[in-house]
């Protein structure tokens, strides 16, 4: 049997307007158990009586999704399509993480998306503007495998510690710290160092 729930605003602490998003999550592999649809921000899934997200449903929108309540720990990219289960959104995580429990919706109302990297902290040191997706910054030309600081113009996007789309995800928008990242602390709570090899455009 699945029940269903529909939660319109969730994050009383951090409300998202309704808008063009739409996810459904379930407490069990392959779309099983507890059904419960979001059209904005989840603070906590466990208010919502459920002890961990293990099967998802992307709808409309882009999103991200937390290992811990409030937005933090490790972050996964949840594009539009079906996630059966855990692997299927962490899968190219070098550090599987069998939990998610918060998410939101990736504000992404940009037909161009561009970014500026740099080489150094404080937006110093070499540059190099992008607009594409880059599956190893190095073979493109990047000096080494570590990002300073990065400022989005426009757009979202989500860098990878590894090339190939691999490892710890950061999810860099334009729309949240004014698009400006100084300093890796800055990525998410679960930042430890400035390595970035890969990095692409996030698709509504």
């Amino acid at each position: 049997q699945i029940f269903t729930e529909i939660h319109s605003s969730m994050a009383l602490n951090n409300p998202t307007p309704l808008g063009p998003w739409k996810i459904t999550v379930y407490d069990q592999e392959n779309f099983q158990g507890k059904r419960l649809e979001f059209t904005s921000a989840c603070q906590n899934i466990m208010e919502c009586s459920v002890d961990n997200i293990r099967s998802l449903k992307v709808e409309c929108g882009a999103w991200a999704g937390y290992e811990h309540s409030s937005f933090c720990g490790q972050q996964f990219v949840l594009e539009r399509g079906e996630y059966p289960h855990w692997e299927s959104w962490s899968g190219s995580n070098a550090y599987h993480i069998e939990r998610m429990m918060s998410f939101r919706p990736i504000w992404q109302n940009h037909k161009e998306s561009k970014m500026v990297l740099f080489e150094r902290e404080n937006f110093i040191g070499r540059q190099w503007e992008i607009n594409d997706d880059y599956p190893s910054l190095q073979a493109m030309g990047w000096s080494n495998n570590e990002i300073g600081s990065m400022q989005v113009q426009s757009g979202a996007w989500v860098c990878y510690q590894f090339p190939g789309y691999r490892g710890y995800q950061y999810i860099m928008e334009c729309d949240r710290h004014g698009g400006e990242y100084k300093h890796y602390r800055e990525w998410g709570s679960h930042a430890q160092s400035f390595q970035v090899q890969s990095l692409r455009r996030i698709q509504q």
